[in-house]
């Protein structure tokens, strides 16, 4: 089938494979942390920080793992990263099952992975490039990893969910901790060409004064870098407030939680199916402009439903909206950055992502502690309406 084409290449299917079984561990874990935390705490704000403590040390770091990747054989960047992160995620078992553990522990091991992913997603994402020897499908082979990451969005969270009712929150730390032993094994598996030094490696600083340089030099992506950083605090971070939602809008338990996200998932994975069967030369630029629009109307009207099932249908178009969104961005930065510049236009993205977002994450608590869960999540939705808006100039702009 044509949405599957990039399947043929063997690397980028053994690739994808062992990340898949990682993804699902990782979301399960993550589900399982904000759960520990809203459950420890009951508060809005700390439960915006836990997001902010796994994810801000990425904004620091990952402009230097984005000199690290593009200096660097990325495979084996990929190999310590990913062995860091099990141990990680190791510890964090060891500390939940005999009971050792407090927020600070929480809050200590999250950051942990947070500097291990500022070097692993610079690393990681450039990596797609080598496993596909058609450069043509590399656009569904981008689609097809953001579909797997997206199913482990639904699948992550509902097995999560399911676990913290029957077991403990310990159990899905010590499966996403196994899980990384299908990741590493896929990699050790991988046949790619011998690695080729790009040659001179200028200092640190050198390497971003180039990137600034090359920015300047191209506008388009600066805009889009500039439109993900706006959405990323103050929109994408709408999920950072869905336990609250689960326990006081719906009376819910865990159980409920990891419906809300397993349905945001479920609009994820739809999204980048379709992204994914899209033909070459599509005008990714207008499907970022309507999936952002799709995304701002999905969080308005999950923000005031009480009905649980209502809410579930907007949380998949929700999911739809965003997860595309992040797709299409990688999409455009992978197939407009220059080989020799994509670590560091990635590091960029994960800072975007992964900066903002955390400290959109902190804003919107800290909101919502004021104004309530539903206004916050209803102003998030306006705004994202609002940077559509700003940007339609740019992103409905003939090629």
């Amino acid at each position: 089938m044509n949405t599957f084409r990039a399947f043929r290449h063997r690397n980028y299917t053994l690739f994808f494979i062992g990340q898949s079984v990682s993804q699902i561990g990782t979301w399960m874990q993550r589900t399982a942390v904000s759960w520990v935390v809203y459950t420890l705490t009951h508060s809005t704000i700390l439960l915006g920080m836990s997001v902010f403590v796994s994810q801000f040390p990425i904004f620091v770091f990952s402009l230097w793992g984005g000199v690290v990747a593009d200096r660097y054989n990325r495979y084996r960047i990929l190999l310590v990263t990913q062995a860091a992160s099990m141990l990680q995620a190791g510890l964090l078992t060891l500390f939940v099952l005999t009971n050792h553990y407090n927020i600070g522990v929480i809050f200590c091991l999250s950051g942990v992975l947070g500097i291990i992913n500022a070097y692993d997603i610079p690393a990681r994402q450039p990596l797609v490039h080598q496993l596909v020897a058609d450069k043509s499908e590399l656009p569904n082979a981008l689609a097809l990893n953001s579909a797997m990451v997206n199913f482990a969005r639904l699948a992550g969270p509902a097995l999560a969910g399911i676990l913290l009712q029957q077991f403990s929150a310990g159990v899905c730390f010590l499966l996403n901790t196994v899980s990384f032993v299908a990741v590493i094994g896929s990699l050790l598996m991988l046949r790619l060409p011998p690695y080729v030094s790009p040659g001179r490696k200028s200092r640190t600083d050198g390497g971003l004064k180039e990137m600034t340089e090359y920015l300047k030099r191209t506008p388009d992506l600066s805009l889009v870098l500039l439109m993900l950083i706006a959405m990323s605090f103050f929109v994408f971070p709408f999920d950072a407030l869905l336990p609250v939602f689960a326990k006081t809008t719906f009376h819910g338990d865990a159980a409920t939680y990891g419906y809300i996200r397993s349905s945001i998932g479920l609009g994820a994975v739809i999204s980048t199916f379709v992204l994914a069967s899209l033909k070459p030369g599509a005008d990714y630029r207008f499907i970022l402009w309507l999936n952002s629009i799709i995304l701002g109307i999905g969080i308005i009207s999950f923000s005031h439903i009480a009905n649980l099932p209502i809410a579930l249908a907007f949380a998949v178009i929700a999911g739809f909206g965003a997860m595309s969104q992040s797709t299409l961005y990688i999409t455009i930065i992978q197939l407009n950055a220059d080989a020799s510049m994509r670590g560091r236009i990635m590091s960029l993205f994960a800072m975007a992502v992964y900066g903002m977002m955390p400290l959109g994450s902190l804003f919107i608590g800290t909101v919502s502690r004021f104004i309530g869960a539903p206004n916050a999540l209803l102003c998030q939705g306006l705004v994202g309406l609002v940077i559509a808006a700003l940007f339609t100039g740019f992103l409905l702009r003939r090629r």
